[in-house]
């Protein structure tokens, strides 16, 4: 059993800054990618960032040089860095990771429930 927790979530003024946080527990062997994606009411949810487990990193345009990604290895754990925030990065954020676990023999994608970030104008 795989269970991604996100955290850090709330409401913040524009221009403000959040962590989120996103662990991941379970018997878990190993993680490769772990991402941020966002869905704002009526929209298709969006990729936000990636890194990969050596650490390499994408971003959206729409947040690419105001969010930073981040994880922790030994800590199953993934960031997400926002500064700069604006009412337009309003959304549900949901974390999301391909691991495989001590009885898998491929990557399996879990996600988690989301943490709401409200951002006022």
């Amino acid at each position: 059993q795989v269970q991604l927790v996100e955290s850090g979530g709330g409401l913040v003024q524009a221009g403000g800054s959040l962590r989120l946080s996103c662990v991941a527990s379970g018997s878990i062997f190993i993680i490769n990618a772990m991402a941020w994606y966002r869905q704002a009411p009526g929209k298709q949810r969006e990729l936000v960032a990636t890194i990969t487990r050596i650490g390499i990193t994408y971003y959206a345009d729409s947040v690419k040089g105001r969010f930073t990604i981040s994880r922790d290895n030994t800590k199953n754990t993934v960031y997400l860095q926002m500064n700069s925030l604006r009412p337009e990065d309003t959304a549900v954020y949901y974390c999301n990771a391909d691991l495989r676990t001590y009885i898998s023999y491929t990557y399996e994608n879990y996600w988690g429930q989301g943490t709401q970030v409200t951002v006022s104008s």
